[in-house]
């Protein structure tokens, strides 16, 4: 099996690109390793220089690569606030297809009313009318939207519902700056790839549906915990985003795995001790004093029919017969149990521990895959780990485009069912956006098997870095393999420099390190 060894890793190129200052490691510039991110710096000066001097000027010091991505991430935030106008205008209040012509559709302002929280009532204490008794929310985001309510002025109904609808907005938009500031962070010398979370269109259009972007940030914030090898904080993190949203417990196979690898078991109790405790601070009062509103979520999201942009829902199109809940939960439980089998044998077999993003983006790919329901702010659970799992441009944007086109399909098939004159996209056009969907996310999900497969095409590890997100698991050797992994690898990080004298990775017998010769 390979021994490893932290690294910091070679100098990118002829120069360090910004600047090694006082042994510490050089960061990764993107314009001299991605041919993508090299042609879309022409638009600002082109790619970053063997001469270049990073923080030079007046002001050149204060606009760090962090402090960069974070004004991006909250200036594309602002331009998906500017495409939500025509709704928050007059869309979401008149008609009901206006708002999907627009592509400007929020469940946000919506749910004031729908929800109680225009009468004052409280989240799983009090019984709502219709067809849902009680909040389908966890209990952290409902939290969320009540503190929302709470800010929100009174008045007329529609203004109190483009004030809720605000309100949310900007408590959103300090979600959307800390994760991508966590994303940043996550890899010490590559702080660049927080411009793919801080960029992606994606982001900018959906980050307002829903409230899905306080769990985001709060798992892109327990992975920056792991990365810097804090497991309690991390697992604390990583619990509080359960209480928002139910996919982060997904992390935790992908953890356990890496962590049997690497014999660091002890580092993944502590995290998980951390994340139930979290969990259950935030859930336990609401479990003894309204246990009918608490599983209301649960019982939502296991009775729910078969929804828009699933596989389930194409099939039964396609094939003419409804699939029920119960039937579309066992075939998603079946494959999900497939997927994490997978993921061990990845885990184990692969001739280099993977990284612990890539198996999160993978372990998170596949119930998106697989799921009875893709709403289209569910692209946003993907897109950080996406961004640290597979720091490619080119790949990044293939499958962007794939969930850009997917976010104008779905709204235009909305337009086209509920408008009297058939205006917007039919059936066959709204099947062929779910398979655009499916598709892009295939891809990234080969590419990032791909890398783990044959780890020199890994563009985070060419270097001879081993995990810069895997905390305690960053250099570890390992203790238990099978498969390939039990035998002299095949791909190897390249040699960063001729003359250096110390093995970055050693493949082979477990523990040998030497020269190169």
């Amino acid at each position: 099996m390979p021994s490893l060894k932290k690294t910091s890793g070679p100098l990118d190129g002829p120069a360090a690109p910004d600047g090694a200052r006082g042994g510490e490691p050089p960061v990764v510039a993107p314009t001299r390793r991605d041919e993508v991110a090299a042609a879309g710096s022409e638009l600002i000066g082109g790619r970053y220089g063997r001469r270049a001097l990073p923080g030079s000027g007046p002001v050149g010091g204060q606009f760090t690569p962090v402090r960069v991505i974070a004004l991006v991430a909250i200036g594309m935030f602002a331009l998906g606030m500017v495409q939500k106008l025509p709704c928050y205008n007059w869309a979401w209040f008149r008609g009901t297809t206006s708002q999907y012509t627009h592509a400007c559709y929020s469940d946000i302002p919506h749910l004031f009313a729908g929800r109680g929280f225009s009468e004052g009532l409280v989240p799983y204490f009090d019984r709502l009318s219709g067809d849902i008794p009680f909040l389908e929310y966890p209990v952290l985001t409902g939290l969320f939207m009540e503190v929302a309510a709470w800010l929100t002025p009174g008045g007329e109904l529609q203004a109190q519902e483009q004030a809720y609808w605000l309100i949310n907005a900007g408590l959103l938009m300090v979600c959307a700056a800390v994760l991508a500031v966590c994303v940043a962070r996550t890899h010490r010398r590559r702080p660049w790839d927080g411009l793919l979370v801080a960029l992606a269109p994606s982001v900018a259009l959906t980050a307002t549906i829903n409230w899905d972007l306080l769990a985001v940030a709060l798992t892109a914030a327990a992975i920056l915990m792991w990365a810097r090898s804090r497991p309690l904080a991390a697992g604390i993190l990583l619990g509080l985003a359960v209480a928002a949203k139910f996919y982060p417990v997904l992390l935790l196979w992908p953890l356990l795995l890496l962590c049997v690898r690497a014999g660091r078991l002890r580092a993944f109790g502590t995290a998980l001790l951390g994340a139930a405790g979290s969990w259950l601070v935030v859930n336990l009062p609401v479990m003894l004093l309204a246990p009918e509103g608490w599983k209301q979520f649960y019982l939502f999201s296991r009775d729910r029919n078969v929804d828009f942009g699933s596989v389930w829902l194409l099939v039964s199109q396609r094939a003419g017969q409804t699939i029920p809940p119960e039937r579309a939960n066992l075939y998603a439980l079946l494959l999900m149990l497939l997927a994490a089998g997978g993921l061990g044998w990845l885990a184990f077999a692969a001739p280099r521990r993977p990284r612990l993003v890539q198996l999160a983006f993978l372990m998170v790919a596949a119930f998106v895959l697989t799921n009875k329901v893709y709403s289209p702010q569910y692209v946003l659970w993907l897109v950080p780990l996406a961004a640290l799992a597979r720091p490619r441009w080119r790949d990044f944007l293939i499958w962007q485009s794939c969930e850009v086109l997917y976010y104008l399909g779905i709204w235009m098939y909305l337009a086209f069912t509920g408008s009297g004159s058939k205006q917007g996209l039919p059936l066959d056009g709204y099947h062929f956006a779910i398979v655009l969907h499916l598709l892009g996310t295939l891809y990234l999900c080969a590419m990032v098997v791909r890398d783990i497969l044959a780890p020199d095409k890994d563009p985070v590890r060419r270097d001879g870095s081993d995990d810069p997100s895997g905390g305690v698991l960053d250099g570890t050797p390992d203790v238990f393999v099978m498969g390939r992994a039990a035998h002299p690898a095949r791909h190897a990080a390249p040699a960063p420099d001729s003359g250096t004298q110390e093995m970055l990775v050693t493949w082979g017998t477990p523990g040998a390190e030497g020269s190169r010769g």
